[in-house]
């Protein structure tokens, strides 16, 4: 199982589920809900129906699902998996998730994957490059636009 926001979908995230997908013989990606992005990264660019199809449309994705709004373990408890891939910038602490999985009945190892070698694409970091560079060259109604 691994967990995430995957807005605006960018190499990082491939390489994640990629290396997720190798941890065992089946994928399943628990997708935030809108509200769970919120509290974690602030306002999604896209919706979670979109999020959830996009990432499940990805080939080392077996199935996506829609996570929990009131209980981010409930998923866990439901699909009960053997490993949990965490990327290397989502801020749970592995043994805290493995305890609390442990509490409710499932026997889960918690695996935290590095970083893409060249990973500057956090979603947030990429949207900012575009606002600082603006539209790109010979974009229509750009024309003459002060610098």
């Amino acid at each position: 199982m691994a967990t995430g926001v995957f807005d605006l979908l960018h190499a990082g995230h491939l390489y994640f589920l990629e290396q997720a997908r190798q941890l065992g013989d089946e994928l399943v990606v628990v997708v935030a809900r809108d509200q769970t992005a919120r509290r974690l990264k602030g306002e999604p660019y896209v919706p979670e129906h979109l999020r959830r199809q996009m990432v499940g449309a990805l080939k080392p994705v077996d199935r996506a699902v829609l996570g929990s709004t009131t209980d981010l373990y409930a998923t866990v408890v439901e699909l009960r998996p053997d490993i949990i891939a965490l990327g290397y910038n989502q801020s749970w602490n592995e043994r805290e998730i493995e305890s609390e999985c442990a509490r409710r009945g499932v026997a889960v190892r918690v695996v935290r994957l590095p970083a893409l070698p060249h990973d500057d694409l956090a979603t947030r970091k990429i949207v900012r490059r575009i606002l600082e560079r603006g539209p790109p060259r010979g974009t229509p109604g750009t024309e003459g636009e002060a610098k």
